[in-house]
């Protein structure tokens, strides 16, 4: 069957690119799209969807515009009309696959519309900039960024293999037949963070979620991770939450590597969603450093390392009621009834006894402070073991879908 790959390109700057990726596309057997997202100059290619739809889409005139044509000026209504555009084809089934092309700005414009789009749906990003730290232009959508290494200036025998290598990519992921597709069904999808001191007992709660008859999908909580766990609460796609992980809200306070941002911890209890939690991870923060050096102000603390440049300090008992106290803020949105685990134990692998980060004395500041903080509907459940135990593991999934089931 043949499938339709949208190209987002700027088409007076890029027209001889955009020919050949057509080219390529149409060799392979499907069909592309054009969309210019250009304005400056004038197009070198006719656009199959042209500024002046993309822009008027977006709430804008190309007439307008045009009087004193900037990308700064055209930027909002080219992203929001493109999405719009999109968004109505992938529902009509009319497109299967996104690719585009740019430099700095071609970039951030392509992936802020591609971050609108589903889920699961193939978006390509040929960027300039693709070496370097790409979050801010990936965000928390699943999209594949790739580097052209030289500039997209023009048609040569380098940029025609990359741009080809593309297109194959594009055609490739938009032929794959898996869909993914939430079914209306009585049993939701439960979402569930991770860390990786906390592995073992993510592997056994799958294995417990999935004999109870549910499916679950796992996000690392590493900041982007229980973002986009988030994310999928708010489009339906999850519809209920074991919440293992918390090392996000940590790296939130002291803003570092794992930081989930003001909204994380928020949104199941914003949404009514049945959840139960658990504090794993959050005893510690996770910094990026040069290669095994200590940042001074942890010198005095119990530390290891993740990796050569991911460095964990303990936190002492002054420090952790910060945690404590974000977590009790967050979780003041739950309004329906959750329950909240304690391994008194040990919240993740490097705090159990003889563990390296083990500090009985910040755990029990840490556990006192959230039993006397948290909502009342929010149910504390403190257990002698620790996070990892398969006991632990399955109690908190039968509490969770006993709360599923309430409803």
């Amino acid at each position: 069957m043949r499938k339709t790959i949208a190209l987002l390109i700027t088409l007076d700057t890029k027209d001889q690119e955009a020919g050949f990726l057509k080219e390529q596309i149409e060799a392979i057997g499907h069909t592309a799209l054009l969309i210019d997202i250009g304005v400056v100059g004038k197009p070198g290619i006719k656009a199959d969807i042209s500024r002046g739809k993309v822009i008027s889409t977006g709430g804008g005139s190309i007439k307008e515009i045009l009087k004193d044509p900037t990308r700064e000026k055209s930027n909002p209504f080219v992203v929001k009309g493109s999405i719009k555009i999109l968004n109505k084809k992938i529902v009509k089934n009319e497109v299967h696959a996104v690719l585009g092309l740019g430099g700095t700005q071609g970039t951030s414009t392509c992936c802020e519309i591609m971050q609108a789009l589903p889920y699961g749906f193939p978006k390509i990003m040929v960027s300039t900039i693709a070496a370097g730290d790409m979050t801010g232009f990936v965000g928390i959508k699943d999209i594949t960024m790739m580097f052209s290494v030289s500039d997209i200036l023009k048609l040569n025998p380098f940029t025609r293999k990359i741009l080809a290598n593309a297109a194959a990519a594009a055609c490739g992921m938009a032929a794959v037949e898996t869909k993914f597709v939430m079914e209306k069904g009585d049993k939701p999808l439960i979402g569930m963070s991770n860390l990786g001191v906390l592995t073992n007992g993510s592997m056994e709660a799958i294995r417990y979620i999935e004999s109870k008859g549910y499916e679950v999908i796992v996000f690392h909580a590493v900041g982007s991770g229980g973002q986009a766990m988030e994310q999928m609460m708010k489009e339906g796609i999850i519809g209920a939450v074991f919440d293992y992980a918390m090392g996000e809200i940590a790296d939130d306070v002291w803003s570092v590597l794992r930081a989930g941002g003001p909204e994380r911890l928020t949104v199941a209890g914003k949404l009514g969603l049945p959840q139960v939690l658990c504090p794993g991870g959050a005893e510690h923060l996770g910094i990026l450093v040069p290669p095994n050096e200590v940042p001074e102000e942890f010198k005095n603390h119990k530390i290891v390392f993740h990796s050569p440049v991911v460095f964990v300090p303990r936190l002492n008992e002054t420090e952790i009621l910060r945690v404590a106290d974000s977590i009790i803020e967050r979780l003041q949105h739950t309004k329906d009834k959750a329950y909240f685990m304690i391994p008194k134990g040990g919240v993740g692998r490097y705090s159990i006894k003889g563990g390296v980060l083990e500090d009985k004395k910040s755990d029990a500041a840490f556990f006192n402070r959230l039993k006397a903080g948290l909502p009342k509907n929010i149910i504390v459940k403190e257990r002698e073991t620790y996070a990892e135990d398969p006991e632990f593991v399955r109690e908190a999934v039968d509490l969770l879908i006993e709360l599923i089931e309430e409803r």
